[in-house]
């Protein structure tokens, strides 16, 4: 379909690796958890249009930058791991009102589009997805595809279609787990520093990692 092969097993596969806890499962659960299913929501929308431009790049070839150059491949990485820390280090430092701590919308003081954002960013910012999308999808073109582009285009969707339910059930279950603590001040400043605190060591095994 679509000149490619084994789908079936594409599928599996993709299921497997979504629901495997990594960088960004975390970021979700963690965001879920401090700051309500709707922060939650727009860190998946954002992550998931990290990983459309990742197959973008794949597709057209753009990735290979990052895998034949170390030094653009060190420049990103560095790049996403600050990004993380400044996100940890910004949570860690303020101080939200009790009025944050509602259960169905983001905080007053960090809109939808900055939450979204944060997370596409994290997403587009971290070299190991890009090299994960170019190592991952050609392994599922069929050999005698008349067109490179339209396959890696169309298993990148089905990959991405499946990891936003995935995370969207997550943000599900954690935003649900966490309504009580949100809702107590006391106890959502700290779930916010606790949050902060794994945004700073996200960035920092990212930083390290080879």
């Amino acid at each position: 379909m679509f000149g490619t092969e084994n789908l079936w097993l594409f599928v599996v596969s993709g299921l497997l690796l979504n629901i495997t806890p990594g960088q960004d499962t975390l970021y979700i659960v963690t965001r879920s958890v401090a700051q309500g299913r709707a922060a939650g929501v727009w860190s998946v929308l954002g992550i998931s249009s990290g990983s459309v431009l990742h197959t973008l790049a794949a597709a057209f070839g753009l990735s290979a930058i990052l895998a034949t150059s170390a030094q653009a491949f060190l420049v990103v990485k560095l790049a996403g791991a600050a990004y993380l820390v400044y996100l940890g280090v910004k949570m860690l430092l303020e101080r939200p009102a009790p009025a944050a701590a509602s259960v169905d919308a983001p905080p007053r003081d960090e809109p939808a589009w900055a939450i979204y954002r944060a997370g596409l960013l994290t997403n587009v910012l971290n070299p190991k997805v890009a090299l994960f999308f170019m190592a991952f999808l050609p392994q599922f073109v069929a050999a005698d595809a008349a067109s490179r582009i339209v396959p890696f285009l169309f298993l990148g969707a089905v990959f991405v279609v499946n990891g936003t339910l995935w995370c969207l059930a997550l943000v599900l279950g954690a935003s649900a787990l966490s309504r009580r603590l949100r809702g107590n001040v006391s106890g959502a400043r700290r779930l916010r520093q606790a949050t902060g605190a794994v945004f700073v060591g996200l960035g920092a095994r990212l930083a390290l990692s080879k």
